[in-house]
């Protein structure tokens, strides 16, 4: 961490993360927690809306996707109870229009898993006004094509047919891309 992402030993250090990924969550909030943050956990948006309306955190880093809903819901009551709250989405799918909204409803920063504890220390310490910086290595077309195809398929629950029907893709094509390894 670098002199400017430092905590104030008076500023008010709370932060909640919300993601269903356990053992993701638990590194990340014991890397937050040696960072200086009071950390509250949670792996569902029933049990982050609860610790937000029991306790609004200075700081979330909220999963987008949940087993139960919709990360950006949390954002929007923390957000309601404490404005002043700096909230990171992190997202295994990020898309310009999921980002958009996310920083629509309060969000300071959009990061694609996997995000390390420096890339979410970073982002939650940056000053609002300080523009991020571009990834060094981005993801080639390809892979975000494959991204995209898994991340229907997925909501699809692994149905072929109706992603290929949702992706207006025949469905072998569908299959051969499946089976194939994800681009680089």
């Amino acid at each position: 961490m670098t002199q400017s992402q430092k905590l104030d030993p008076q500023q008010d250090a709370s932060l909640l993360i919300v993601d269903d990924d356990k053992p993701f969550l638990q590194r990340l909030g014991r890397a937050m927690e040696s960072r200086g943050f009071s950390v509250e956990m949670a792996d569902s948006v029933s049990e982050g809306m609860a610790k937000v309306r029991a306790n609004p955190p200075a700081y979330a880093v909220v999963d987008m996707r949940l087993n139960d809903g919709n990360g950006l819901d949390i954002v929007e009551e923390i957000r309601s109870r404490r404005p002043d709250c700096k909230a990171v989405i992190l997202t295994g799918y990020g898309n310009i229009a999921t980002a958009v909204t996310a920083v629509k409803m309060g969000a300071v920063d959009y990061l694609a898993k996997p995000a390390d504890a420096d890339d979410v220390c970073t982002a939650l310490m940056r000053d609002p006004e300080e523009k991020a910086e571009p990834p060094e290595n981005p993801m080639s077309a390809d892979r975000v094509r494959w991204e995209h195809i898994q991340r229907v398929y997925e909501l699809c629950d692994r149905n072929v047919s109706e992603t290929a029907r949702r992706l207006n893709m025949h469905r072998r094509t569908l299959q051969r891309i499946l089976a194939k390894r994800a681009p680089k």
